[in-house]
């Protein structure tokens, strides 16, 4: 009997050691500002921990279904949410978010593109942009966070708003870069890391600095997560060290941990 007793003590504990921990699908809502980069890093998150990424797109705002608040307004499930920060507290503010989970990713510039085979203007100065917009036939920016800049406060600081008015549009939810290569418009403003990966479009460069206007991307678990754990185990990950390089290749800045997120960082 003794030896009955010790055999299925065995079995149990070889069961118990080579039972896998069944691995976690984790659902994350992404803006297209981090989207490229996450692409790239989630098969080593998950080479790391066996947890796979699921992405789901949308806007961190305006006003189509697909924008991330809409989709969690109407009851979409995720684990994570990483979108720009300023619409990122608007959601904490409303108890989407679990307390204290809020991760700083990353810093996106905006970029100018224009189809591909076209001309490259000159916009290194405040006066070389001036003087490209006034030339351009038309212009697009985002319906986030560059273009809430770019409408509500470039062409202003540039004193082209009247110009600008009846040749810049908005596009909603798709990358603006998309809509250049159709030639749709001659110019398109948006972050860089959502304008580099887009086919059919030549990338200029980003704004002049004294232009410049930075978006800060994070992310948050939210409140109604089915793997808590790891999504903050991924955005830990997000926000590492070894994960910096692949970051700044896809046009985004690391994130300073002296610096502070200014108002300039905030759409207004």
């Amino acid at each position: 009997m003794q030896n009955i007793y010790r055999s299925l003590l065995a079995i149990l504990l070889f069961s118990a050691v080579s039972t896998p921990v069944l691995a976690k699908e984790v659902t994350v809502m992404i803006s297209g500002g981090f989207k490229a980069a996450l692409e790239k890093l989630a098969p080593q998150f998950t080479a790391n921990s066996g947890d796979t990424v699921v992405l789901v797109s949308g806007p961190s705002m305006g006003n189509t279904p697909q924008a991330i608040p809409a989709r969690l307004a109407r009851g979409e499930q995720a684990d994570v949410v990483i979108m720009v920060g300023d619409a990122l507290n608007n959601l904490d503010q409303g108890n989407w978010l679990q307390p204290g989970s809020r991760v700083e990713i990353a810093d996106s510039p905006i970029g100018i593109v224009v189809r591909q085979g076209e001309p490259k203007p000159d916009i290194k100065r405040a006066a070389d942009l001036r003087s490209t917009l006034l030339h351009a036939t038309s212009v697009a920016y985002s319906d986030s966070a560059s273009g809430r800049y770019i409408s509500g406060q470039l062409f202003k600081k540039l004193s082209i708003e009247a110009q600008m008015k009846e040749k810049a549009h908005k596009v909603e939810r798709i990358p603006v870069a998309s809509e250049v290569a159709k030639g749709k418009y001659a110019l398109g403003f948006q972050q860089v890391s959502e304008l580099l990966p887009v086919p059919g479009v030549t990338f200029i460069g980003e704004l002049p600095e004294e232009l410049q206007h930075i978006t800060r991307f994070a992310g948050a678990v939210t409140a109604n997560a089915q793997h808590r754990q790891a999504g903050k185990a991924l955005l830990d990950f997000l926000s590492s060290a070894e994960v910096q390089n692949t970051i700044r290749a896809t046009g985004m800045r690391s994130v300073q941990a002296e610096r502070p997120v200014k108002p300039r960082d905030t759409v207004q």
